[in-house]
């Protein structure tokens, strides 16, 4: 059955072509498995409750009838603006307004957030680009540059809230610079979610070409109830597609966890459990409550454009098992950077299981893809990577972590990284074990090799499965580089960092190249630890158990000052040879590379030999092996532009220079 919606209708519509309602959630209510909503351009101002879930043979659709036109908001346009002094307006709001949640009393604050908590969850935009927080009316009439915001241009605009309690009314005061909040388009966030389902279990919905925007989303960390601007709460089969989602307080898609009131910020509420072990129980707890295979995840987000979120443009703890995200563009992440805490990211994965991450465009980002806890089965490919780092002149804001293309954390592999341009100037932050590089062009740095994890003992999982299979520390090692391209494209000296936690800071590497694991053992040096002639030795196996894990390299180039380890004695390095890398959207949305520079012959390319699932083998802990989430194998005969490697095969994401 098709139910149509136009925001235009007269109410008291029946849902017909002929008498469409004029809301979506009339339609939301009704749907069920293989019906189609069928939207009209327009804004909706409203939150969409999908009540039923469809099947793995008939979904239930929802589709905005003209690309983007539709637009769901979790915002309101606010008039009545008073002039309160010769900078500054002022607005007051009945608190009955916002019914059961007002997010001008929710801060944005949780387990894992490092930032001064005084940010709300609300939010005021003038002409659809979101002000900035203040904590005063001195600061919001003063408007000072933000030293730590990406765009300081904007952050003279601001914004403070107050409550009047004996009116019972939120109070705005705001800086326009000038403007007049009456004759401009102002909108403050209401409501917490655009599309998200308020009950768990509401599988196979479909959601096609809407545009979704601001939204009061709270913050959203691993043990707690993550919420986002749109997202499957819990359900299996979700497709999000076409859509565009931007200005979410926190994060813009959710994939992620269910709110379990035993285990949801219980570090922050009660403080007498680290949140480390809180994590730890929250993948126990996660089994009991249905995290299997046949019931979570596999969702497929593509071709959406996500950004200027403040936490995370997609999230998910547990819930994107199995998932497929791909061709999309995310950009523009925690720029205003008000918020900060481990839990910020183009895209931040916990468990990502069997997640397919491919042909994204992720750039301008406090951090590109974060894969924290069981990436195993994760594949990150074909992907496009720069420019997430801080500008020039822009200081860091503590609490708002690092930045680098890829992180992977406190994780025992496989995880593959393939045919993937890494440009910004850390590639990736490697706090892991059983990592894979294949044929990438890896321009920036490795920081926090063999560091970063301490106790932090971790779970692995059956191959292909959620069960657990074991928890174990991260030794480090058990990775392997073959067939890329290191180029030192930029200062190779080492880069200062302030601590999130406390007033310290530290130096991180910047120069490019394996030479950072020259410390780990090769297969031979590692195996030669245990005599399998003689009984097994437990006590004196026991330093090996918790020593460092082998690693092997072949293939790999070096240019322009990167440095290889010794584990690759016969690596081809040229130290005088730099490439310039392009790149266009090409007709498809994608964008088209092309490595600009001599031919590959001339550059001194070594032939490498043609790489796949057998020459990967396995990853120590979990046991399982570098393989397609079907168990398939792998093979990397096809390069970053979808073109197939034949003949003479050379390092890096092209087939050929």
């Amino acid at each position: 059955m098709n139910y149509y919606v136009d925001i235009n209708a007269a109410p008291g519509g029946n849902g017909s072509r002929e008498r469409p309602f004029s809301k979506i959630g009339e339609a939301a209510a009704l749907a069920s498995a293989g019906d189609t909503v069928y939207v009209a351009p327009g804004i909706y101002r409203e939150y969409v409750d999908p009540a039923n879930a469809g099947t793995e043979d008939a979904r239930i659709s929802y589709i905005s009838t003209e690309p983007l036109g539709a637009i769901i908001t979790g915002s309101e346009r606010i008039s009545g603006w008073h002039q309160f002094s010769d900078k500054l307006w002022s607005c007051r709001i009945k608190n009955s307004f916002f019914g059961e949640y007002n997010p001008y009393k929710t801060l944005v604050y949780g387990d894992w957030y490092f930032a001064k908590a005084d940010k709300h969850t609300g939010c005021v935009y003038l002409n659809s680009k979101a002000m900035y927080e203040v904590t005063s009316l001195e600061e919001c009439s003063e408007a000072q540059i933000s030293e730590f915001s990406w765009s300081p241009e904007d952050s003279i605009y601001k914004w403070y809230t107050e409550q009047d309690e004996a009116s019972d009314e939120t109070v705005i005061y705001a800086n326009f610079q000038g403007a007049d909040p009456n004759e401009e388009k102002v909108e403050i966030n209401v409501r917490r979610e655009c599309f998200f389902p308020s009950r768990t279990g509401v599988d196979y919905i479909r959601v096609s070409g809407f545009r979704r925007e601001k939204a009061a989303t709270t913050w959203a960390p691993p043990a707690a109830f993550q919420d986002g601007m749109i997202g499957p709460h819990w359900s299996r089969g979700w497709i999000i597609e076409d859509c565009e989602i931007t200005d979410s307080k926190c994060a813009g898609i959710s994939l992620g966890r269910y709110y379990d009131p035993d285990n949801d910020n219980y570090f922050t509420t009660k403080y007498v459990k680290s949140p480390t072990q809180m994590e730890r129980d929250s993948v126990c707890r996660g089994q009991y409550h249905g995290w299997i295979k046949e019931k979570i995840g596999g969702r497929i987000i593509r071709r959406n454009n996500i950004h200027n979120c403040q936490q995370v443009g997609i999230i998910g703890r547990m819930g994107g098992v199995f998932s497929t995200i791909e061709d999309n563009q995310i950009h523009h992440i925690i720029n205003m950077m008000e918020l900060g805490g481990a839990e910020i990211a183009g895209i931040k994965m916990h468990a990502a299981i069997d997640v397919l991450i491919r042909r994204n465009h992720i750039h301008h980002c406090t951090m590109g893809i974060w894969c924290d806890w069981e990436a195993q089965g994760t594949r990150i490919t074909a992907n496009l990577l720069h420019d997430n780092q801080r500008p020039a002149g822009v200081r860091q804001l503590k609490g708002g972590m690092m930045s680098q293309d890829l992180f992977v954390e406190v994780s025992h592999g496989p995880t593959l990284i393939d045919n993937n341009l890494l440009l910004s100037d850390v590639s990736l932050r490697f706090a892991a074990q059983g990592v894979a590089m294949v044929h990438n062009l890896i321009c920036g740095a490795f920081t926090c090799v063999g560091a970063g994890t301490d106790w932090r003992y971790t779970p692995y999982h059956i191959p292909h499965r959620t069960e657990v299979m074991g928890f174990m520390t991260i030794l480090h090692g058990d990775n392997r580089f073959y067939n890329n391209i290191f180029l030192q494209k930029w200062p190779a000296d080492d880069f200062e960092i302030l601590h999130d936690f406390d007033d310290g800071s530290e130096f991180e590497n910047r120069c490019a190249g394996t030479w950072c694991f020259d410390d780990y053992p090769s297969y031979d040096e590692w195996i030669s630890q245990f005599n399998f002639s003689k009984p097994a030795d437990l006590a004196g196996l026991e330093p090996v158990h918790f020593s460092h894990l082998p690693v092997w390299m072949d293939g790999n180039l070096y240019l322009n000052g990167a440095k290889p380890s010794r584990h690759e004695p016969g690596a081809v390095v040229l130290d005088d040879v730099t490439l310039d890398i392009e790149y266009e959207d090409g007709e498809d949305g994608k964008p088209v590379i092309r490595a600009v520079g001599s031919s590959d012959h001339d550059i001194g390319m070594p032939e490498c030999r043609l790489i796949d699932s057998d020459v990967l083998g396995k990853a120590f802990e979990p046991e399982a092996r570098f393989e397609s989430a079907d168990g398939s194998d792998i093979v990397f005969d096809t390069d970053y532009n979808g073109k197939r490697r034949t003949g003479r095969i050379i390092p890096g994401p092209l087939a050929e220079l």
